[in-house]
């Protein structure tokens, strides 16, 4: 049954010739307000937060004129689409100029594939000059609808992974992603397309988007002369595409300018010297660079690859510790394990239920906690050497617990089986002995490797390492702590959530397994300082409506809940739209709330939740004063830059107006 555009979008979410505001943040939301008008979203200030984060990751401005701001969101109940023509354009970050068509797609958070596959129609649609031409001249918002429509139910679609009728001389394949997966993925994927036809080849395209992924035919790769990887994240499965010519860029490049991406890819094809997808077929792929993607920029995935794997057990087991100290209180960490093992619901212990239940939980949350080091140590060496870097990646995150290595052995052991099981997995062997590899033979030597480096080479002196750090974070007193403090403050509202943010965060949170009073002062720091940037904007927009936007002023009472909750990707919206006066304003206050919390002896055996565990604060009161404190000077600091700092020359000196941001 095809799905009619009329669920999709209607003629009361068009609005043509209308000047929705100044930047891309006020004509977001106008059609987020459009959206609710029409009752297709419960929350404005959640849907436009959602948007404003996909903006902060990358633009979403086409060449042409156009712009695709897009998010799923579980304030939406059906996937949607708002359609504005704007007079004047406005900039959403292409590299040719500002637009002046902006659809906004905003999809449920469980969004099915059928609505998936229609939000890839009309990104598809977009590449074609026809139909944005079309857009252009429409005289009615019925037929714009028409328009969409034609394109979301198209009498005969096109195959999207075929450029020709006929084979050429050269055939090429391609893999298209980005971060959500609904616009650019398909967009990227067409764009290719129509450039390899152009350039008369056959390109086939595996699109791994929201609306799932056909893989490509292993055949159709191994007759192909060349790959183009056009994606913001990882490739599923690169190893099918081993020793092929490889093009690797950003999912933008390829929609910017696909002719040159075909054309260094038929290139590639006949050059012997030409970069290529290393590995074997059916072996872990190579991290080296290829195509682009450089060390640097390699380095920093793995590393956030094992820390974004890691978070989760921390958040869970630290917060069930924490919970197993409401009910048992603190001294249950001595004698949980024989509680909860001993004990049962039928037979309580002296203490009681509470004693039980404060047991149990401090035992599966330490349970849960324990994996932190092999998790960072696992993924680590899962993005280095794909699935068979896993086990020997947990087992020597294993060893650095056992040698008392900690955080910084789990790094260094997960480096050293990534590596390992990616040497291995280059060692030829025959071809009826390949499919052991990457199932026992690689894990086998590669944890082998890595587990005797570690005991009989590394793991005292990074023992040594640990120890040492630990003893120095807990002599640190006055003018030292309070310096760090101020560090980790920054490094907290710094990127709110990116690198340096997680960074900041996870040696908190690794910290915690030493249970030393100065851990637990740094992940109260650290807790403190993340909470400060959405509590700041939240409190500039109240005491300064008028320097911000209708929908940043509803963000800001969005944000009051996300930064109690200690959830610093709450100041986005504001940071994405206005980076150069909001990130230097949050940092200020960060640094102010991070060394009154190191100077007072704050204290968090969570690893979060914000003031909604407060039972597992210590010195609470000097906890929510240093907030208080770091929020306001932040508040102070953006309304004063926004006042004095003008963002352009065509500023108003008017400071009743609302600011360009």
């Amino acid at each position: 049954m095809t799905t009619s555009a009329a669920s999709i979008i209607t003629t009361d979410l068009v609005l043509l010739d209308t000047d929705a505001g100044a930047d891309k943040q006020a004509v977001i939301g106008r059609l987020v307000s459009a959206l609710q008008a029409a009752g297709r979203t419960t929350d404005t200030a959640g849907l436009l937060a959602a948007a404003m984060a996909r903006e902060g990751q990358s633009a979403t401005g086409l060449p042409g004129g156009i712009a695709i701001p897009h998010c799923r969101s579980p304030h939406v109940g059906t996937a949607s689409i708002a359609f504005a023509r704007l007079r004047p354009a406005v900039d959403f970050g292409a590299p040719d100029g500002p637009a002046d068509l902006a659809f906004l797609i905003a999809a449920p958070e469980g969004g099915g594939a059928e609505h998936m596959k229609l939000l890839s129609s009309l990104a598809r649609a977009l590449v074609r000059k026809d139909f944005v031409e079309s857009l252009r001249q429409a005289s009615t918002a019925e037929e714009v609808v028409a328009l969409v429509d034609g394109v979301l139910n198209p009498d005969k679609p096109a195959a999207a992974t075929q450029a020709g009728p006929e084979r050429s001389a050269k055939t090429l394949v391609a893999v298209t992603a980005c971060p959500t997966g609904i616009a650019h993925t398909y967009m990227a994927a067409d764009s290719l397309a129509a450039a390899a036809k152009k350039a008369g080849a056959t390109l086939h395209v595996e699109t791994q988007g929201s609306s799932g992924s056909t893989p490509l035919e292993a055949a159709t790769i191994a007759e192909a002369d060349a790959v183009i990887f056009a994606t913001d994240v990882g490739v599923k499965d690169k190893h099918r595409f081993a020793g092929k010519p490889v093009i690797a860029s950003g999912v933008k490049r390829a929609i910017n300018e696909p002719d040159k991406m075909v054309a260094e890819a038929l290139a590639a094809a006949d050059n012997p010297n030409a970069a290529r997808v290393e590995g074997a077929a059916g072996a872990p792929v190579a991290a080296a660079p290829a195509g682009g993607v450089g060390w640097g920029t390699r380095t920093r995935q793995i590393l956030l690859t094992g820390v974004s794997y890691m978070i989760p057990f921390v958040a869970a087991g630290g917060l069930l510790i924490a919970l197993g100290f409401l009910f048992g209180g603190y001294q249950i960490g001595d004698t949980a394990n024989d509680i909860a093992v001993n004990n049962s619901l039928w037979n309580l212990p002296s203490g009681g239920f509470a004693q039980y239940l404060g047991a149990v939980l401090f035992a599966l949350g330490k349970l849960a906690f324990d994996f932190l080091v092999p998790a960072l140590a696992g993924y680590i060496a899962f993005a280095i050497a794909d699935r068979p870097g896993i086990a020997p990646g947990f087992t020597a995150g294993a060893v650095a617990v056992f040698v008392g290595a900690g955080f910084i052995g789990g790094i260094v052991g997960g480096l050293i089986a990534g590596f390992a099981a990616l040497w291995i997995s280059k060692v030829g062997v025959p071809k009826w002995f390949r499919g052991l590899m990457p199932v026992v033979i690689i894990p086998l030597f590669a944890s082998l490797a890595v587990g005797l480096l570690m005991f009989m080479l590394l793991g005292r002196p990074l023992a040594w390492v640990t120890t040492s750090l630990t003893n120095w974070l807990s002599g640190m007193s006055g003018a030292s702590a309070i310096l760090l403090g101020v560090i980790l403050g920054l490094m907290m509202c710094f990127d709110l959530g990116g690198p340096v943010n997680k960074a900041a965060y996870a040696f908190a949170t690794a910290g915690l397994t030493a249970a030393t009073t100065a851990s637990f002062e740094i992940m109260g720091t650290v807790m403190a300082a993340g909470m400060v940037p959405p509590l700041a904007m939240a409190l500039a927009t109240f005491v300064r409506p008028r320097l911000f936007s209708e929908p940043e002023r509803e963000n800001g009472r969005a944000a009051v809940l996300l930064g109690a909750c200690f959830i610093s990707e709450g100041a986005i919206p504001f940071a994405a739209a206005d980076p150069f006066r909001v990130i230097p304003s949050m940092m200020f206050g960060g640094a102010i709330t991070g060394a009154l919390c190191m100077a007072t002896g704050v204290t968090s055996r969570a690893p979060h939740g914000g003031i909604f565990v407060f039972f597992a604060i210590g010195d609470l009161l000097w906890f929510i004063v240093a907030i208080l404190i770091g929020t306001v000077a932040g508040a102070l600091a953006v309304v004063a830059a926004k006042q004095f700092i003008k963002p352009g020359a065509e500023a108003t000196a008017d400071a009743r107006e609302p600011a360009t941001v």
